[in-house]
């Protein structure tokens, strides 16, 4: 794809959700942290049920240090990966205390130094709570920059590198949730729903899916 096309296609789902919001829900750095901590291999529709409890009780990193892995674990073992995520948790809320006076540092080797904390973490918590056009690039995301030729790449930095590269800079924030929202409900792992998809004349997916009605 053409970085003229690709900016085609990221303006398309621009103009068709002009203000897009993350689907976690949080209250601040430090909960959005934890959340996207918590979403790995995980539903944010499940992540913000376990979050509404586990925030309630333990809202800053104090208290969830407080809490301790068996604490946390108490509200997310219907998520997955609970065991490792629940001591995760409790070792980053201490590691901010420690190093960072409890205060989600704004530096990506810092947050990336903190326990479950990867790239893609670190780019959600840059771009959604300190607003840098960063581009976390999950399963949906890589997924669609595979099949649609918008950013190929055999690992997610290779598909992070060439989505930068080619995306308007002005719209670079905002194209990692319209992204995220395309390949979660648009553009989907076992069948693509194309014939409503608002970039489908910029996408390069040589086997586009008709819909209902054959469209």
């Amino acid at each position: 794809m053409s970085a003229t096309q690709a900016a085609l296609f990221i303006r398309a789902l621009a103009t068709a959700n002009p203000e897009p919001e993350p689907e976690l829900e949080y209250r601040d750095p430090f909960t959005l942290l934890v959340a996207v901590v918590l979403s790995a291999q995980t539903t944010d529709l499940a992540v913000n049920k376990a979050t509404a409890t586990l925030f309630a009780e333990a809202p800053h990193p104090a208290a969830m240090a407080a809490l301790g892995p068996e604490g946390i674990a108490r509200h997310i073992r219907r998520i997955g990966l609970w065991q490792a995520k629940a001591k995760n948790v409790a070792a980053l809320s201490a590691l901010l205390l420690e190093r960072h006076g409890g205060v989600v540092p704004r530096e990506r080797a810092a947050l990336e130094a903190l326990p479950g904390v990867g790239r893609k973490t670190a780019n959600v918590v840059l771009n959604v709570a300190f607003g840098e056009s960063a581009m976390a690039v999950d399963t949906h995301i890589f997924r669609l920059g595979n099949r649609t030729g918008l950013a190929p790449g055999d690992t997610p930095r290779a598909v992070e590198d060439g989505l930068v590269k080619r995306c308007p800079p002005e719209l670079l924030r905002d194209a990692h949730h319209w992204l995220i929202l395309h390949g979660r409900y648009v553009c989907k792992a076992r069948r693509p729903e194309c014939w409503h998809c608002v970039a489908r004349e910029f996408c390069n997916y040589p086997d586009k899916v008709a819909g209902p009605s054959g469209g």
